[in-house]
């Protein structure tokens, strides 16, 4: 990967065009000119000071970053030259002209340029930044330093990878993005679509004519879209990420540059998208481990909380246990009393109706809503026997 992203570089250094002038006399009338610098400056359009200069010293000079802008309106673009002026003599030594020599260096700026931008998009991906504003910085900065006008979209996959979401698409308008979001991946679903599903890029030189556009050819005359070459964003396992795509207003076929610009930022976005997915799934983990301790720490609780209730009715079953042995030993050595005998510290001014003992002996008077109440909380309490007139009494309260 490390040598494919060097000659990537190399290709978007590219070569540098040599430009070449030769000017007569004070006015600086061209006497020759090689085609590159005729398109470039014609007849010495911005050299004007530096020819005066040298022409009047007989010193060369130097002009390092001279710009020309060329194109109008939405295709103006600048472009970069560095030059040397030289003075030329006639016979008698006067300086008679002046001798332009130089090189476009506006590759290499360009180059410059997006090196530096590449660098801070790696520096955002390390400190994790959000992968929305990552794409979207991603997507403006190959927009600003292309050459020529280029819409950049970024597609994220679905985890089952059968369907693309949008990225990023800074440029391409909003009813654009909405109509494809979430579109299939699948032989001849657009550039996008089918870059996806055959995990190889795909060149559309003219999207007017080509048959993957059929059922998205409305749309992208809509958006005013006339190319579209779309790789795929690979993990390194080779899974489905997304797509990578530039579009262009009119036809076109892709340079060397254009396809070593694809493979270099296709990558940065796998790093940005791999990263995400990463970080996402930590997060999830460390959600879900936070959960499980939450989760374990009310279990806990709650397990304490009913051993304390236990506790709190074992001791409750005790006291009753022993107020009614109290109450039949009391009885043992007593007729029948008139007043309930279970009611505890409180006491019950209740009628004792029932008697009722337990395993262990103990018997004891109480009213019916004490018996009950002891039936239900005092294991192995049973209501004494009728002979002793209790369960009569019970039946018949």
């Amino acid at each position: 990967m490390r040598e494919r992203a060097g000659e990537d570089l190399r290709v978007l250094f590219g070569q540098s065009a040599a430009v070449f002038a030769e000017f007569a006399g004070p006015e600086h009338e061209v006497e020759s000119a090689n085609p590159a610098f005729s398109s470039a400056f014609g007849e010495g359009r911005g050299l004007t000071a530096l020819l005066d200069q040298v022409h009047r010293t007989g010193e060369a000079a130097v002009g390092n970053d001279v710009v020309v802008v060329r194109g109008t309106g939405a295709h103006e673009r600048e472009a970069f030259f560095d030059l040397t002026f030289e003075p030329r003599r006639d016979t008698k030594g006067a300086v008679s002209g002046v001798r332009v020599i130089g090189v476009e260096t506006t590759q290499v700026k360009h180059a410059q340029h997006l090196m530096a931008e590449h660098r801070a998009l790696l520096e955002q991906i390390a400190r994790q930044a959000p992968l929305a504003e990552v794409l979207d910085g991603m997507a403006r900065c190959i927009e600003e330093l292309a050459p020529q006008e280029l819409l950049v979209s970024v597609l994220l996959a679905d985890a089952d990878g059968l369907h693309l979401r949008h990225g990023a698409a800074p440029s391409l308008p909003g009813f654009y993005n909405e109509a494809i979001d979430g579109i299939a991946t699948g032989e001849g679903v657009g550039s996008c679509g089918t870059a996806a599903h055959r995990r190889e890029p795909v060149i559309v030189t003219d999207i007017a004519t080509d048959p993957f556009w059929d059922d998205f050819r409305h749309l992208a005359e809509q958006a005013g879209l006339g190319a579209c070459w779309s790789t795929p964003i690979l993990a390194r396992d080779g899974a489905l990420l997304g797509t990578f795509a530039l579009y262009h207003r009119t036809p076109r076929v892709p340079q060397d540059t254009d396809l070593a610009l694809i493979q270099l930022f296709a990558g940065t976005a796998a790093l940005a998208v791999e990263r995400h997915h990463s970080e996402s799934a930590r997060q999830k983990a460390e959600a879900l481990a936070e959960s499980a301790r939450e989760a374990l720490a009310q279990a806990v609780s709650a397990e304490r909380e009913l051993r304390a209730e236990a506790e709190q009715r074992a001791d409750a079953a005790a006291a009753l246990a022993a107020q009614m042995r109290a109450a039949a030993a009391t009885q043992s050595r007593a007729p029948r009393p008139e007043r309930c005998q279970l009611g505890g510290r409180a006491g019950c001014g209740a009628t004792a109706e029932i008697k009722v003992a337990d395993s262990w002996g103990d018997a004891a008077w109480g009213c019916a809503a004490h018996v009950e109440e002891a039936l239900i909380h005092v294991r192995s309490v049973f209501i004494a026997g009728e002979e002793l007139g209790g369960l009569d009494a019970y039946l018949n309260r």
